[in-house]
């Protein structure tokens, strides 16, 4: 098997599927002039490039094989990003004049064997199917009835679990790095919200989001040096991913965008449901706070899960996750039957959160719909 992780016999059946041709493999080595020569200023490329010499149908001709590097940080650390390099590098350099053309793409099994993959036009995962009720199921029921002693239980299992599952560290500082970046940048995120909130939407005007995604920047360089808080995360750890069965067993969906990160990130996506349930709850005696019974989870689940981490930093480092969460959950596209009042005390804590620093349990509770916007003084949207 070569370096990289490809065996040369595997090469042979691949590229005469690809070529629907005979193909006889010549050899494989480094691409000449691929890695930096003596007097080359650039020392760095993001690809690994093979050479493959071969005859096809009896006529001599090569090939280039390329892979992204698996360096630390550019956003190629995950496998997933990889892919994307090859998968947009196939149908970009052919659709571009004079651009060498590309002849497929396909990935390399455990066993160094080859498959292709450039007829796919859309991918797909097959997982299990668990049994269950989604957990925004129990909170919806709370609406309309007070909190059992079992969901005191599943409030504290959930904030038990993801304090174990985040005890799993790595010393890799450019993946924390990343996760706090695309907090702010990525198209799931801060400013991929709020570029899809509407044009002109009058309880988000242009200004303010502005203001926001300054805010949030801000967030990004006060945070990206806490690169020893780089813990295994589960990404999107909200009510609609998790599936309770009898009692405290539950199973959960859809880990997202990234395996480690920062772990507030899962402490938000979670505990800013207990709030935005309690908003909808007070919301039917027109009211905007927290209504006390969700309060009263939203702290047994902080509380719960700073006593297992013992993350003395937690509460630091809390707000621009509850921020992107809350603006998510006031975003008129994913929850489309809120109303305005709901909207505007979530995108005020979201304002509230992007603005301030450290808060206590109780602080946020109680800057829900405290704080109306982060725009200028006396602005009449205010």
């Amino acid at each position: 098997m070569s370096p990289e992780g490809i065996r040369p016999e595997a090469l042979e059946p691949y590229l005469s599927s690809v070529l629907h041709s005979r193909v006889e493999v010549l050899g494989l080595r480094r691409l000449k002039g691929a890695e930096p020569a003596g007097d080359d200023p650039k020392g760095f490329g993001y690809g690994v490039p093979l050479e493959v010499e071969c005859r096809v149908d009896g006529s001599g001709r090569s090939f280039v094989l390329s892979r992204t590097r698996p360096a630390q940080g550019f956003g190629h650390d995950y496998p997933a990003d990889r892919a994307w390099q090859a998968l947009y590098g196939h149908q970009a350099y052919n659709s571009f004049p004079r651009h060498v053309r590309s002849a497929d793409v396909g990935f390399v099994n455990r066993d160094g064997g080859i498959v292709s993959t450039a007829g796919a036009v859309e991918f797909f995962q097959v997982v299990d199917k668990a049994d269950g009720s989604l957990y925004w199921l129990d909170l919806d029921r709370m609406l309309t009835a007070e909190p059992r002693e079992l969901d005191r239980e599943r409030v504290r299992a959930l904030a038990s679990f993801l304090a174990h599952a985040h005890a799993s560290r790595r010393d890799e500082p450019t993946l924390y790095e990343r996760h706090i970046r695309e907090l702010v940048g990525h198209g799931e995120c801060v400013m991929g919200i709020l570029d899809s909130y509407p044009p002109a939407y009058p309880l988000l005007p242009e200004w303010r989001r502005e203001a926001f995604e300054r805010a949030m920047v801000s967030w990004r360089w006060r945070l990206r040096s806490r690169t020893h808080r780089l813990r295994r995360i589960h990404g999107d750890f909200h009510p609609w991913n998790i599936l309770f069965r009898e009692g405290t067993d539950f199973s959960v969906l859809d880990r997202s965008r990234q395996e480690w990160g920062e772990p507030a990130d899962d402490v938000a996506a979670l505990g800013v449901n207990y709030l935005f349930f309690g908003v909808l709850r007070s919301a039917r005696a027109d009211r905007t706070d927290v209504d006390e019974r969700f309060a009263e989870l939203f702290r047994t689940f902080v509380d719960t899960y700073l006593h297992e981490s013992r993350d003395d930093e937690l509460l630091d480092v809390l707000p621009p996750f509850f921020a992107f969460r809350a603006l998510v959950l006031a975003h008129p596209r994913w929850y489309p039957d809120l109303t305005d009042a709901t909207r505007v005390a979530l995108l005020g804590f979201a304002d509230h959160m992007a603005a301030g620093g450290r808060y206590e349990p109780s602080d946020l509770v109680a800057a829900v719909g405290a704080a109306r916007c982060a725009g200028p003084s006396g602005s009449p949207d205010c």
